[in-house]
Parts: C-alpha cells; structure tokens; sequence
C-alpha cells in the first residue's frame, strides 16, 4: 500500500556568487598614484634642469660634438635622469590601468592608457640611450655621428615621447570624460593636451612645430600630477 506520508517539495539547488561579487569586498585598485608620478615629475624637472644648455635641434655636428667634449659629464647625468624617469611612468601606467579596471571600465581606454604609458617610457629609454651614447663620443669622432646620435635621441625623446604621451592622456580623458570620474575641464584639458601632442608629429616636417613639445612635457606633467590626486580609487554604487 502506498504511503501516503506527504514528501516536502524538492530544494532548489544553488549557486555560490562568484568572489568577485562578494558583499563588503571591493576590488583592489592597486597602490597609490601619487608615488610614481611624483617621482616621475622630479626626474624629469632634474632632466631638463640639467640639460638646459644642450644644442638645439638645428645645431651643427660640430657644434653637437663640441658640446659633447665640453660636457661628458652632464649629459650622462641627463641620460641617468631620464633613463630613471622611464621606471615610474611604466609603473604609473600600469597602476592607472589597474585602477580603471577596478573602477570598472572594460571600454577601451583603460588599454590605451596602458600601452601609451608603456610606449612613452620606451621613448624616454631610446631616448637616454641615445644621449648617454652621444656624450661619450671620442675627441676624433665624426661630426656627423655626433648629429646623427644627437638627432635619435631627439626624435627617440621628444617626438616620439610625445606622441606616446598623448595615448595616455587621451585614455585617461576620455574614461574620465564618459564616467564622470574627472571634472569635465580637467578631462577637456587632457584632451587638448592629446591633440597637442599629436600635432607635434609634424615637427618632423616642419620645425615651428617643435615648440609644441615642451607643451606637452610641461603641460602633461601638470595634468598628470592633479589627475593623480582626482582620480578616485572606488566607485559609487549604483544602489546607494
């Protein structure tokens, strides 16, 4: 005979959340940004401090190679300055990558930020390199070698840091600008400074748009130094 004992209804089964989704955990956005990127505003003010007298883009390779002569010394001190620059910004990029990921941002700019970060600190890195190698050229060398080091570490440092540059600060901008992470005239400047950067470009080809390089290198130092402080490390919650 059948029992006729009701049988409680079947439990449903159930899924653990993910960890990532943990009430009371938040995720982790890394260490502060205001370390590397003072550190990196420091080398790079020292760099540019200690090469204030270096030959201008135009010079002569005598004139380059005289230099050279005269000041071994400061421009390996500038190559140690700037080659030493390069470390904190790669490290800033990748925090502020890091950061954004953990505020949420899957777009694109978070990457872009990432990779200019590391392309311009490649560029600084060409460019010490090629300065450090310019001022140890021998009393017998070849002007024209001076030049030809002299203008590598040029394109290397500046044209290319600037162009690199401006990926980074346009990633930041834009994430900011869209998720309102930034105040707005602070993510316009960024851009501006992004343009500006790019145009530098054109320096190649024409030299009055060299003077746009320092722009960049002093104006995004400035812009990089208060997105630093601005930035937040959390998010507001959509539910609060």
């Amino acid at each position: 005979m059948p029992s006729t004992t009701p049988q409680p209804p079947p439990t449903p089964a159930t899924r653990s959340a993910p960890a990532e989704h943990t009430p009371g955990r938040r995720p982790q956005g890394g260490p502060p940004l205001a370390a590397p990127v003072l550190a990196f505003a420091v080398l790079t003010i020292g760099y540019v401090v200690v090469n204030s007298s270096t030959p201008r883009p135009d010079a002569s390779g005598k004139e380059v190679l005289r230099y050279a002569r005269d000041n071994g010394t400061t421009i390996e001190l500038g190559s140690l300055l700037l080659l030493a620059s390069a470390t904190p910004l790669a490290l800033m990029a990748a925090v502020l990558y890091r950061r954004l990921r953990a505020l949420g941002i899957t777009a694109p700019g978070s990457a872009i930020t990432l990779v200019g970060g590391v392309l311009a600190a490649a560029a600084l890195t060409g460019g010490a390199l090629f300065g450090w190698a310019g001022g140890r050229l021998p009393m017998d060398a070849d002007p024209a070698l001076a030049r030809a080091l002299a203008d590598l570490s040029f394109l290397s440092g500046g044209v290319a840091y600037s162009v690199t540059f401006a990926m980074l600060v346009s990633g930041i901008s834009v994430t900011g600008l869209m998720t309102r992470l930034l105040p707005r005239p602070l993510t316009w400047t960024g851009l501006a400074l992004a343009a500006v950067g790019m145009a530098s470009l054109l320096s190649l080809i024409a030299d009055p748009f060299g003077y746009l390089l320092p722009v960049v290198r002093f104006g995004g130092l400035i812009w990089l130094v208060t997105t630093a402080f601005l930035l937040p490390r959390t998010r507001p919650s959509r539910h609060q």
